[in-house]
């Protein structure tokens, strides 16, 4: 896949991974205060299985750190991702650091 294009929308309140002109991904979240709440992942079903949701949730967690923002993990993919990439433990708020401890 050549086409892919990664992408914040803030007016959409979300993260896009497009195929073509075709959003095969997003992220959605809330602006809060030093933080982005990402609260719903989806990959449209002609585009699961294929690791987008992963290279669109990691693009989307290096923008947080690269904006120096944190980001609060309420959409189970995105803790998901977080935890089978603990590299980015780094950018989850501090209180919010305990629920992927051991």
């Amino acid at each position: 896949m050549d086409d892919i294009t990664l992408a914040d929308n803030p007016d959409r309140h979300r993260f896009e991974l497009r195929i073509g002109t075709d959003v095969a991904a997003f992220s959605e979240y809330n602006v809060v205060k030093g933080a982005l709440l990402f609260t719903h992942t989806e990959v449209s079903p002609a585009f699961e299985g294929k690791g987008l949701g992963g290279q669109l949730v990691a693009f989307a967690l290096d923008e947080v750190r690269r904006r120096d923002l944190h980001a609060i993990p309420a959409c189970p993919f995105v803790a998901a991702f977080i935890r089978k990439n603990p590299e980015y433990l780094d950018v989850v708020t501090e209180a919010g650091r305990r629920a992927f401890l051991n």
